[in-house]
């Protein structure tokens, strides 16, 4: 139980990290277009973005190992050390992206490069939402823990926001040359000043009192046998909401761009603008449902967001697929980041609590990342195949649709604690 104030820089340091994991997986989704060209040529369009689609895929097949992996360090050693390892992780992983050669210059070498930074970026990835939503939530004082597990899901609005924000100014501000020759590397090299600055904000974190505690009345280790054993409906209620949400993640927040360029012809600049303004209302709007969760549960809401994921995506994919213009593109956006807000104001919290501290960060890694690879991972690369294959641009809103329909069999499964003054 958390009794002391909580530190502003507790709260930024959790979430100035979580930021930077998710920024450089937000840039390279954006920059898919760009980045097919110069690390991926083929013999057609279709198949060099393909290629750069499946290594972004193959970055998540390493989650689950660095999520269960670091998770049941921060079990046993404490946030705080599980939070250091992964920024600089991470930070190594930005500096590959940020300095490697193109094709032109090196051959095969340069995506195999590529292919190494996303490994190693997926496996901090995978253990970074786990252990930052374990600490934020374990920080958090009673009553209040809707807001501060919502503060994970503002890091990562934060990061994508940043991320369409880089990639407008570089598509806008230079010519396709510039972009092609050295712009495209810009976004990377931001990310990269940002990870000494949270190395140095997480060396002074100050563990937390539920974890302290925890550690001294379960010292021995978590087995994942024992979590299947005695948690098995907290993680089935966990995929069930992550496959949910990840799937509008990444539909929605990071292939949308891609899907405006080569789909609807809108010049990637102006998709970028339409991303930034419903990121914008994203980011403010997470809190907000965090802090009613505290109120009415989280159940309620996050029943809500899955109608919502299941009704609004279809007809708005149509209107824009009827007429393909950027101001559409923006108030679909708009529409859609919001009803993303409604699920990610709740949704880290919720995860949470379905684990007691002892075993909160593996039953969370294990149970996210699994769902975020499968259905997160290769969102790009079945989207654009099941377009390919069907021939029908509304692709997208089914895939959300399936994801919905998952997501409301988790809401159905998780146990509500938020009148719990204590966690487990």
């Amino acid at each position: 139980m958390q009794t002391k104030p909580v530190a502003l820089r507790q709260i930024v340091a959790a979430v100035i990290g979580n930021a930077l994991e998710w920024y450089d997986f937000v840039v390279y989704g954006f920059l898919t277009v760009i980045i097919s060209r110069l690390f991926f040529p083929a013999e057609s369009e279709y198949a060099s973005l393909l290629l750069t689609m499946v290594t972004f895929g193959v970055g998540f097949f390493m989650r689950p190992v660095g999520g269960v992996l670091i998770g049941m360090y921060a079990d046993r050693k404490g946030r705080k050390a599980a939070l250091q390892l992964i920024i600089l992780l991470m930070t190594i992983s930005v500096a590959m992206m940020a300095f490697a050669p193109t094709y032109a210059a090196i051959g095969v070498a340069a995506p195999l490069i590529i292919l190494l930074a996303r490994l190693l970026q997926g496996m901090a990835t995978g253990g970074e939402f786990a252990s930052a939503t374990s600490f934020l939530v374990e920080s958090a004082p009673a009553g209040r823990r809707g807001f501060f597990g919502s503060l994970q899901m503002v890091g990562q609005s934060l990061a994508a926001l940043a991320g369409a924000a880089a990639g407008m100014l570089i598509t806008q501000g230079l010519t396709p040359e510039q972009v092609d020759s050295w712009g495209w590397r810009i976004p990377f090299l931001f990310g990269l000043l940002i990870g000494p600055v949270g190395l140095y904000i997480r060396r002074y974190l100050d563990e937390t009192e539920a974890f302290l505690e925890a550690s001294q009345s379960h010292p021995e280790p978590v087995s994942l046998a024992g979590l299947w054993r005695d948690h098995r409906r907290s993680l089935m209620a966990c995929f069930g909401l992550v496959v949910a949400g990840t799937i509008m993640y990444y539909v929605v927040l990071i292939y949308m761009p891609t899907y405006a360029k080569t789909q609807l012809k809108i010049p990637l600049g102006d998709a970028f603008t339409a991303q930034v303004a419903g990121l914008l209302c994203l980011t403010v709007a997470i809190p907000f449902f965090g802090v009613l969760s505290d109120r009415i549960g989280r159940k309620p809401i996050l029943l809500v967001a899955m109608l919502c994921f299941f009704v609004l995506p279809y007809p708005l994919f149509a209107w824009l697929q009827a007429d393909p213009t950027a101001l559409r593109l923006a108030i679909m956006q708009i529409i859609l980041c919001t009803t993303v807000a409604i699920a990610f104001g709740p949704i880290s919290t919720a995860l949470a609590e379905q684990f007691p501290v002892h075993t909160r960060s593996t039953g969370l890694a294990l149970a996210y990342n699994f769902a975020v690879m499968l259905f997160g991972g290769f969102a790009q690369l079945i989207v654009t195949w099941l377009i390919r294959v069907t021939g029908n641009p509304l692709a997208p809103a089914f895939y959300v649709m399936f994801g919905a329909v998952v997501g409301t069999a988790g809401v159905m499964l998780m146990i509500d604690y938020y009148q719990e003054d204590e966690l487990q």
